[in-house]
Parts: C-alpha cells; sequence; structure tokens
C-alpha cells in the first residue's frame, strides 16, 4: 500500500484531470499512462437496464484499444447503429440493444467477442 505521502494529484481546478504518474495534465501527458487495459483478450457484450430507469444500453467491455482510438471507433458504432452512447473508464455504452448488430463488426476486427448475461 502506498505511503500517504506519495499519493498524487488526481484533479487541479485550473488544469481539469491529471495524470498520476507525471503529475502533467492528462492532455499533456508525458508518461502516456492511458495504455489499453490488458485484459483476458476477450470482447465482452452485454445488455443492462441498471440505473437508467430502465432503459436499456448495451455495453462493450474489453475492447484493446487506447483512449483516444476507443472514442473514434466508439463513434463509428454508434453511427452504424443509428443511436447515441458514449464511452465511461473504457466500456463502450451504445443506447439501446444492438447486440445483434455489433457481434459481427466487432468479429471483423479480429476480437474475440462472447454475449455476456442473459
Amino acid at each position: 500500500m502506498k505511503n500517504k505521502h506519495e499519493g498524487g494529484l488526481v484533479f487541479s481546478t485550473e488544469q481539469g484531470r491529471m495524470c498520476p504518474g507525471c503529475r502533467q495534465p492528462v492532455t499533456a501527458c508525458e508518461c502516456k499512462n492511458s495504455a489499453p487495459a490488458t485484459g483476458d483478450g476477450v470482447v465482452r457484450l452485454s445488455r443492462e437496464t441498471k440505473g437508467r430507469k430502465g432503459k436499456g444500453v448495451t455495453l462493450i467491455t474489453g475492447i484493446p484499444l487506447a483512449e483516444k482510438e476507443l472514442k473514434a471507433y466508439a463513434k463509428t458504432l454508434k453511427a452504424k447503429c443509428g443511436t447515441g452512447g458514449t464511452v465511461k473508464d473504457g466500456v463502450v455504452e451504445i443506447q439501446g440493444d444492438h447486440r445483434d448488430l455489433l457481434l459481427p463488426l466487432l468479429q471483423q476486427k479480429g476480437w474475440t467477442v462472447k454475449k455476456a448475461g442473459g
């Protein structure tokens, strides 16, 4: 566990979000700490309604792309589905249930894709 004095600045009212590694603003990060998350190599498609007042969204987790590439790829996926969505913490959220449409699109990229959940 890190010592209390070794903690890094996370947010600044002047700069916004800060990188804990180099203590620079995330937009000017020198250590490039935003590398893609390494998981088990499987992209998972799931549908969730929790916390969305009954509205369903399709969640895509495990995409092995860096943050900027992930946002650009999410934009193309949203355009293919014809709906809105967002990227939060490396998880792509697309409004509505589009698992059947997204499955072949993700497989075309050469990734192993699994439907998760019901």
